[in-house]
């Protein structure tokens, strides 16, 4: 069983870990400064882009700022609804700027 810090009962330690994927991300441009490494190893209970996108954004906060955010899963630009496992291949793709 998980404890929080005011000892209230979180849920079934298992069944938490049991439903953390790790997943590899990789980073590029200024995503790669704000997370400060590529790829990124981010343990998370997402099963979805737009939640993963979320969990990113409240992990790194200077993500909020940015312009724009899109995330691909194995080589494809993903929508938030796309469904996740540990096996794909993510990768930040930060705002381009154009010249």
């Amino acid at each position: 069983m998980l404890i929080n810090r005011d000892n209230k009962k979180l849920k079934n330690s298992f069944d938490y870990l049991s439903k953390m994927i790790e997943l590899r991300i990789l980073t590029f441009g200024i995503t790669r400064e704000i997370v400060g490494c590529s790829p990124l190893i981010f343990k998370t209970e997402a099963t979805d882009v737009g939640t993963l996108k979320a969990q990113l954004k409240e992990e790194y906060p200077a993500m909020k700022k940015l312009q724009s955010l899109a995330i691909s899963v194995n080589q494809q630009y993903a929508t938030d609804d796309q469904k996740i496992q540990a096996q794909d291949e993510i990768a930040l793709i930060p705002p381009v700027a154009g010249g």
